[in-house]
């Protein structure tokens, strides 16, 4: 190569280098911190609900939003062996209290002879979709309505 070419390579090179540096963006998190920081753990934030029925249901925000847990789920066994959610939603009434029944999508579809609800093990994982809710605001704005 000759001498010419490699000047003009160098020189190409180098104002690429300085026109990127310049124009460097400044990255913004939502933590308001700087990315190489080390994250902190956040605050521990209670529940809505202490225990089960003593706190009202939550409204869905959309039609086909799952329904909110509006207690706390704190040793909670949630298993295929062992379903604490199942143990008070398989009817509508537990120890005298009303409650929502686990929908009939969650249900094995059975004879109607059939005296007991049974839960499809496809829908055993209760806490994928129903989750407990906590007082916190919210980390960005939102604007959303249902309508």
């Amino acid at each position: 190569m000759n001498k010419t070419l490699k000047v003009s390579l160098l020189t190409l090179l180098a104002v690429t280098v300085v026109a990127c540096a310049s124009s460097a963006v400044q990255v913004g998190t939502l933590r308001e911190a700087s990315v190489s920081s080390a994250d902190t753990a956040p605050d521990v934030k209670p529940y809505l609900g202490k225990r089960p029925g003593q706190f009202a249901l939550i409204e869905r925000s959309f039609a086909s939003q799952p329904p909110l847990v509006p207690h706390n789920v704190d040793g909670f066994d949630i298993s295929q062996t062992e379903n604490a959610c199942w143990d008070c939603h398989s009817s509508d009434e537990f120890k005298g209290k009303k409650m929502p029944m686990v929908s009939k999508s969650h249900l094995v579809k059975g004879t109607e002879a059939k005296a007991d609800p049974e839960l499809d093990m496809k829908r055993w994982q209760c806490d994928n979709c129903h989750v407990p809710q906590v007082d916190a605001k919210p980390l960005v704005g939102n604007d959303f309505t249902n309508r």
